[in-house]
């Protein structure tokens, strides 16, 4: 786990991590753990049930195939 990933600039590096934070702030995939309801948002919000209880996964995460 501790490797250095030399082949990254700095530069490169911080705009990688801009780019993760961006997918990560407006494409939030959302799921209700209550009525099972499925949504992509850009917030953290509740269903459209009233549940709170709501799984939350970066979309970034998902393969594009």
């Amino acid at each position: 786990m501790g490797e250095r990933f030399n082949y990254l600039t700095r530069e490169e590096l911080l705009t990688w991590q801009h780019r993760i934070e961006e997918a990560n702030r407006y494409n939030i995939f959302c799921h209700c753990r209550t009525c099972n309801r499925e949504w992509v948002a850009s917030r953290l919000e509740a269903c459209i049930c009233g549940s709170r209880s709501i799984e939350h996964i970066a979309c970034w995460q998902f393969p594009d195939d």
